[in-house]
């Protein structure tokens, strides 16, 4: 019996991109803000610095105003998703590669299986984000040790997922049928499991990348990770907060948007291809 998605994996993109518009505005959204952090030039250097202009609302000049500094906030903002979207996608990344091994290895029958659950519910039990800021702050906000905090807080959901999906798929017939044919272990992994389970992996995916830009503004927020001489969402409205009293709300407003913006085009991404996905099951 060939796999669920034999014939939708290939076009599913395409699918969530035509028939959802909310989905396709986020895609369009981060493309853009991709693109404008790589490749397009800024209105102002994100790390300089105007003493005669420290404050300055939104203008013509600067879009999104200046900070304490002087800086201009939309070039910071813009230059911060170069720096906070390459983390995310990076530790998704990871998070996704070993999550999926270990899924893999927790849904087989057996002690060693067993023993990764164990393991994975102790692991669990500590508050991950802490463990992501002693992480980041003992390696001295080493930008790498952010991908691995990020993998760290992601792998469990994959892997559960994964372990999930499977050890219910491996009581369908079609892959009896597989076993009673001589099929091997690898050929059923690869063949018939894993393209079944695709839709749900790339739904966690893009809830990963939102959960892991959340995660990263929070350690910037806190201090941790980003350094304070680089553009970061979280550093910028910890800076920007104290200004908040005094009616310079554009400082931490416009980055606290870009966050929130970014998450929910993430999210809205997540939910079309899980309906996409799951109309390919009927």
């Amino acid at each position: 019996m060939p796999e669920v998605f034999t014939a939708s994996k290939r076009s599913v993109l395409a699918k969530v991109v035509r028939q959802h518009k909310a989905a396709s505005l986020g895609v369009a959204f981060i493309i853009a803000l991709l693109v404008a952090s790589l490749v397009a030039p800024l209105p102002h250097d994100p790390q300089g610095t105007d003493s005669s202009a420290t404050l300055a609302g939104p203008s013509a000049e600067h879009w999104f105003g200046t900070d304490g500094a002087g800086a201009d906030v939309f070039s910071r903002v813009i230059d911060a998703a170069r720096i906070d979207l390459s983390l995310a996608l990076g530790g998704t990344l990871l998070s996704l590669v070993l999550g999926v091994l270990l899924g893999l290895a927790a849904s087989t029958k057996g002690r060693g299986s067993e023993r990764v659950v164990r393991a994975l519910d102790a692991f669990q039990a500590f508050p991950l984000l802490i463990l992501a800021l002693a992480l980041v702050s003992l390696s001295g906000n080493k930008l790498y040790m952010v991908v691995v905090a990020i993998a760290l807080i992601n792998i469990p959901r994959y892997m559960r997922l994964l372990r999930s999906e499977i050890l219910s798929l491996r009581e369908a017939r079609f892959i009896e049928a597989a076993i009673a044919m001589g099929a091997p272990p690898r050929r059923i992994t690869f063949r018939h499991l894993l393209p079944n389970v695709w839709g749900v992996i790339l739904v966690q995916t893009t809830l990963t990348v939102a959960n892991a830009i959340v995660v990263i503004a929070s350690l910037s927020f806190l201090g941790v990770g980003v350094s304070a001489d680089k553009s970061s969402w979280g550093g910028m409205i910890r800076a920007g907060s104290s200004n908040m009293s005094s009616g310079e709300w554009w400082i931490a407003t416009f980055p606290g948007l870009a966050v929130l913006l970014c998450v929910l085009a993430f999210n809205q991404l997540a939910d079309a291809i899980g309906d996409t996905t799951a109309r390919s099951h009927r």
